[in-house]
């Protein structure tokens, strides 16, 4: 992950350069801290995280701002819409997946299967449609709220 990481810190500079965009330590720090976050995550969320383990970092608005650039990058990707709430995820370093949303406690469980990706290339193909990109939702009600249920039905 650390290699992928320098490559994505070296990129991203190129990236903001192209764009006229400022190069700043504390750009780069953040990288780290959303690498090191490990979780989907609300930009809000973040911030209060990344404020916790080190006030100094960055402003809220840098980190907000950051995060919109390593998104129009590719390293950061909006995950899902649920309830006014937007989901990121940081992709460098991860395999290509989809999403499991519970409806009920927000859980994501990330899952690849490579019948659907099959599937999705089979349809491109038979289109004549060039993907740039895709993501999988199912939304629906996790095993731990399935048992809460049936437990408050039964109490």
């Amino acid at each position: 992950m650390q290699g992928e990481l320098e490559n994505l810190k070296r990129d991203f500079e190129r990236f903001l350069k192209s764009r006229g965009g400022k190069i700043t330590k504390g750009r780069f720090e953040i990288i780290d801290m959303i690498a090191n976050y490990g979780a989907h995550f609300e930009i809000e969320d973040l911030v209060r995280w990344i404020s916790s383990q080190n006030k100094n970092v960055a402003s809220r608005s840098t980190i907000y701002r950051t995060v919109r650039l390593l998104q129009e990058f590719g390293a950061i990707r909006e995950v899902i819409k649920l309830n006014n709430r937007t989901i990121y995820e940081f992709v460098v370093g991860k395999q290509h997946h989809e999403h499991l949303i519970c409806v009920e406690c927000g859980k994501i469980i990330e899952f690849n299967k490579e019948e659907i990706e099959q599937l999705q290339e089979k349809v491109c193909e038979e289109y004549d449609f060039t993907p740039i990109n895709h993501r999988l939702e199912i939304f629906g009600i996790c095993s731990d709220c399935k048992e809460k249920r049936r437990e408050n039905r039964v109490g």
